[in-house]
């Protein structure tokens, strides 16, 4: 199909699907650039800001500048900070994310232990989240100025106003320490010595009480999303139209408003699993997770800058990817996008 022909007749099958290849290699680039600015913003912050490892390994009642200067050649922290860039790029190219300098670990290594924990504490959340709070949102859109509506936007409110650190520490003090029904830290009991199933649903067991800290984090704002959206939807002209028709109100729910409100709720899906990849941390030190969040609150303690960078490179990755495949699936919804 020639393109100035697909240009003029953009429901043309063929043409639809040039548009979607253009438009998912658009996205695509962008996030290949978004990548690279960021893990370059990231290295100069880490190296500009206050402090260094080197400090934090001598401590602070050392200051032999001869020690020092040998540990800074042995990083390679005396080189200048360009050189010191390109060395990591040349890294980066060749697979190396370095080495920890506090734990003395490959970081490509640690960051591999560590992910899948991180990722099993934010897909659930994520998916659980979005299913709550789209649920709740419909039937208080459906059913506004209910006693029952009233009552869900108040508790969103309250949830969407609770520190995420109190909100664990409330949960450990009540399920775990007053009626001791959950373990409060960990991914499972090391003195148990559980093999096999035993083993998975230990690691259930302790995995409920982070679990249900982010979800009930997430909740609001999907409630809000699709409350909003739904009503506004709800009010537009062409849908009082099919109303005025004596269309079936579950109708016009199903194939008119809730096709058209849903797609704020998709992008609010992609932000928010790349707000738990890179928030979640706060939430793992409270359980004492081990997930990624932990390894990354130490190394910005200890100024370890391989682990720092890595971690960061590793979570912008993982949050573009994310944002290209809600681009995809908004394109996908609403082609409109796409043209």
């Amino acid at each position: 199909m020639p393109r100035v022909l697909c240009h003029y007749h953009a429901r043309i099958p063929s043409c639809r699907g040039d548009y979607m290849r253009k438009y998912v290699l658009r996205k695509i680039f962008a996030s290949i650039l978004t990548i690279v600015l960021v893990m370059t913003l990231n290295f100069l912050l880490i190296h500009l800001a206050p402090g260094d490892p080197v400090s934090v390994l001598m401590g602070p009642d050392s200051n032999d500048p001869e020690m020092r200067a040998a540990m800074m050649a042995k990083y390679g922290l005396d080189k200048p900070l360009f050189l010191q860039y390109l060395n990591y790029i040349a890294d980066l190219f060749r697979g190396n994310l370095g080495t920890s300098i506090i734990f003395g670990r490959p970081v490509a290594q640690m960051i591999l232990e560590k992910i899948v924990p991180t990722l099993s504490l934010v897909v659930t959340a994520s998916i659980a989240g979005l299913v709550l709070g789209t649920l709740m949102g419909i039937w208080a859109a459906r059913n506004e100025g209910s006693l029952l509506d009233t009552i869900l936007s108040s508790l969103v409110y309250v949830l969407n106003a609770v520190p995420s650190f109190w909100l664990a520490l409330m949960l450990i003090m009540m399920f775990a320490t007053k009626f001791r029904l959950l373990p409060s830290s960990g991914l499972f009991d090391p003195r148990a010595n559980y093999a096999g199933l035993e083993l998975y649903l230990d690691m259930g067991k302790h995995m409920i009480l982070p679990l249900v800290t982010l979800i009930l984090l997430r909740i609001p704002h999907y409630f809000r999303t699709t409350k909003t959206s739904i009503l506004q939807v709800s009010a537009e002209d062409y849908i009082n139209t099919f109303r005025a028709t004596g269309m079936n109100e579950n109708k016009i729910f199903r194939k008119y408003v809730f096709r058209n409100a849903i797609l704020p709720v998709v992008t609010s899906f992609g932000l928010s699993i790349a707000y738990l990849i890179t928030g979640v941390a706060l939430v793992e030190t409270v359980f004492a997770w081990p997930g990624t969040g932990r390894v990354t609150m130490t190394a910005i303690n200890q100024r370890d800058y391989p682990t720092l960078m890595g971690m960061y490179l590793i979570m912008s990755i993982m949050v573009a990817v994310t944002m290209v495949i809600m681009d995809i699936v908004y394109a996908m919804l609403d082609p409109r996008i796409r043209y």
